[in-house]
């Protein structure tokens, strides 16, 4: 049986954001597991501001800050409240001594009132699908359960594949969080594109194929992918190129948010060895989401074919290729030689799943490090120390 303890790099995190910050959004996808962290916080006052008593006790929140001073309140689902940027500028600017954790829907991120009055007022942090710290907390280092069934903690502790939770899902997420801030209308030709969306997942995208299996226009799909990617949904990779005629410079690559929900739609019900690279591919970019809380994480392809599956860069420094492969063995060096003669500098990272402790060889001239997930984020930190990830 799966047991549960806490987890741990999340509240790291957590303390993290509020030695800068007197106020903490956590966001994430719907069952991503924001409550179950909040309610674990010790010695906080937890309210679920779904409750209308909740609602009534915080209409007047400069008295309700200020019978808490020094304390540490959640404020879970804050997206109920009537006016919740009011209450969380109050905090910052006038109880800096009250720490806050505000939770909600991922679309509230999307949403201008809380960009515009919140500004440099809080810190966030982005609740992803489980990660690998989450396995050693969930006493669960099974691999491959965590790839077939998925990061959100509900469907990984299922015993059996949760088929008819996925569509719930998919349902709820449609009912509470796109027809809140969204004007989408024709929920099937949505929901389709969603489905659609994780089986070609991780390739490139075309949008005017999508408009005609899902039956709408293509500007209604660039819509699509817009909102799915503002809601955590869908992860839009962008090609690094230095605009060459011989290298992709638009095309976009296109990543679900979730292997569990990848394996639904393609009808993975055992993990086969030629499922394995396609996901793990998806659980590095997870890891990378997590550990550097950033997006800002791009792909190289050319227009013969050779592609190199993520490269980060960040500003004043040369760009880093990562390369995710199942298996360390027979490395074939022949996409980051093509990737390198056009890109000399910068490092070579090679992550697999089978690497335990990290080690360096030659290949076609070039120097590759081979790492597993806790060496690739160490090498991408100390690579990238100047400037924000771009």
């Amino acid at each position: 049986m799966i047991a549960f303890r806490t987890r741990s790099f999340w509240l790291e995190r957590l303390a993290a954001a509020w030695r800068g910050k007197s106020v903490v959004w956590l966001s994430g996808v719907r069952r991503s597991g924001k409550t179950t962290i909040a309610r674990s916080l010790p010695r906080a006052e937890y309210l679920d501001c779904e409750l209308p008593s909740v609602r009534r006790l915080l209409a007047q929140p400069e008295a309700f800050l200020a019978a808490r001073r020094a304390r540490t309140i959640v404020l879970d689902e804050i997206h109920r409240l009537a006016n919740p940027s009011e209450l969380l500028k109050i905090a910052a600017d006038h109880h800096p001594d009250v720490k806050i954790l505000a939770t909600g829907s991922s679309t509230l991120g999307a949403s201008r009132r809380f960009r515009d009055t919140l500004t440099g007022r809080k810190a966030e942090l982005w609740l992803t699908p489980m990660m690998s710290r989450d396995l050693t907390d969930f006493d669960a280092p099974d691999l491959g359960r965590r790839l077939l069934r998925g990061g959100l903690p509900p469907f990984f502790l299922a015993k059996d594949a949760p088929e008819r939770e996925v569509q719930e899902w998919i349902d709820s997420y449609w009912a509470k969080d796109i027809l809140e801030l969204f004007r989408l209308e024709r929920r099937h030709s949505f929901q389709r594109f969603v489905e659609l969306l994780h089986v070609q997942s991780g390739g490139l995208f075309e949008a005017t194929r999508f408009a005609r299996d899902c039956e709408v226009s293509r500007t209604s799909i660039t819509n699509y992918l817009a909102v799915l990617e503002a809601t955590f949904v869908a992860h839009v990779v962008r090609p690094f190129s230095a605009r060459r005629a011989t290298e992709i410079i638009a095309a976009p690559k296109v990543y679900g948010f979730d292997t569990g929900f990848i394996c639904h739609y393609r009808g993975i019900e055992r993990l086969r060895p030629e499922d394995f690279g396609l996901l793990w591919e998806h659980y590095v970019l997870n890891e990378m989401h997590a550990r550097l809380q950033t997006r800002a994480i791009r792909y190289w392809r050319d227009k013969r074919g050779h592609e190199v599956d993520f490269v980060f860069v960040r500003r004043g420094r040369p760009p880093v290729a990562v390369e995710c492969k199942a298996s360390s063995a027979n490395f074939d060096a022949t996409n980051l030689g093509s990737f390198r003669k056009r890109h000399p500098e910068g490092a070579n990272l090679v992550v697999a799943a089978d690497v335990v402790k990290p080690f360096v060889e030659k290949h076609a001239g070039l120097r590759v490090e081979f790492l597993g997930l806790e060496g690739l984020i160490r090498s991408l930190d100390r690579h990238g120390k100047m400037g924000p990830p771009r």
